[in-house]
């Protein structure tokens, strides 16, 4: 059975790229392989482990990924407006981040069914002296510059795939004042860290009362689904003393009202499912039970008014179609689940996303 989704879905998380004609890491790689129409499976295998337990299905970081080929994918889930959020733009100068902005601005948002352009998440380092400077420069980009990533994750198994120089960027002192350049202009702040590292989550939030943090990805238990890396989560007891801990930090975090979270990130293989294919919208039974503790506590914690759908796509395209995304989350969460909260309303108002005719 289809489920009715409300008109005007919002997808509040998701990475477009280029890597034939930007400056991405996979670049090189990509221009090796262009005259292949598709990547196959079998080429994951040249990647190092960590790169591979992290990205899946090589052909979504080795092809332009634009906003018709979201459209594509969101097949019938209507989804009428994106948030783009900021995603491995490569620097020789680190205000050369801005060119990321310029280049998701000029993408064809709005033409020929893809969905529009309702928000900009975009990347600096508040550690940067010149951060505020940075921040003004996206800004002048775009009206549309909501929020600010900086990745956080980094973990203590080598293993595992690090997005972040320091273990412990979130509570870092440097990074704590520096903050002061994202909240002073009004902007929400994505937390992507992975699951031992909410207590920083909650330092950060704690610091800041008055800005707005977003969850994403449930905080990432990496291997609570299967072994990952060189150690982690190698047996049942170490997946469910992780399942623990990530519980007690996500509820102490969403203690803090000042915090929203992002159903999204489901489809990651840092997680450990490592699915061969990924489930269609009609097979999420197969994935429910072992995500519904991530769905439901989090549902539980933030409630209906502070918890948002998100693709996270193209990385979740690894092991979920982009309406499996979706399904797995009301699935899991049945009558509780506020289809219009869910999949537009929070995310209008956390983003700020204008409705047309709004005034500007």
């Amino acid at each position: 059975m289809t489920t009715p989704w409300p008109s005007g879905v919002i997808d509040p998380h998701i990475h477009l790229w280029d890597p034939l004609n930007t400056p991405r890491p996979t670049a090189a790689m990509a221009r090796l392989f262009r005259p292949l129409p598709r990547i196959p499976r079998a080429m994951r295998w040249i990647a190092p482990q960590a790169d591979r337990e992290f990205i899946g299905h090589p052909h979504h970081v080795l092809k332009p990924y634009l906003p018709a080929d979201h459209r594509a994918d969101a097949a019938e889930v209507p989804v009428a407006t994106v948030v783009h959020i900021q995603s491995d733009w490569e620097c020789d100068e680190r205000r050369d981040v801005v060119d990321e902005t310029r280049w998701v601005t000029s993408l064809p948002f709005g033409q020929d069914g893809a969905p529009a352009l309702g928000a900009l998440v975009v990347h600096v380092d508040p550690r940067f002296d010149d951060a505020g400077e940075i921040l003004d420069e996206h800004l002048e980009v775009s009206p549309l510059v909501r929020g600010v990533r900086c990745v956080a994750a980094h973990h203590p198994d080598p293993g595992v795939r690090d997005f972040c120089d320091q273990p412990h960027l979130l509570s870092d002192p440097a990074f704590l004042k520096g903050f002061a350049a994202i909240a002073e202009r009004g902007l929400s702040f994505e937390i992507w860290c992975f699951a031992h590292q909410l207590p920083g989550a909650i330092t950060l939030a704690t610091e800041y009362p008055g800005a707005t943090f977003v969850l994403d990805h449930y905080a990432t238990p990496v291997g609570l689904l299967g072994p990952r890396g060189k150690t982690t989560g190698r047996s049942a007891q170490e997946r469910a003393a992780l399942l623990a801990r990530w519980h007690d930090d996500v509820a102490a975090l969403g203690a803090l009202p000042n915090v929203v979270a992002k159903h999204s990130g489901l489809g990651m293989p840092l997680l450990g499912a490592d699915r061969s294919r990924p489930l269609a919208a009609d097979a999420v039974s197969e994935m429910t039970d072992q995500v519904a503790p991530l769905i439901r506590h989090v549902h539980d914690v933030f409630g209906a008014d502070r918890t948002m759908w998100a693709s996270n796509f193209p990385i979740d395209k690894a092991e979920l179609t982009l309406p499996a995304t979706l399904r797995l989350v009301t699935d899991v969460l049945g009558s509780d689940a506020d289809l219009t909260k869910l999949v537009r309303d929070v995310a209008r108002r956390v983003y700020r996303i204008r409705d047309e005719g709004d005034p500007t």
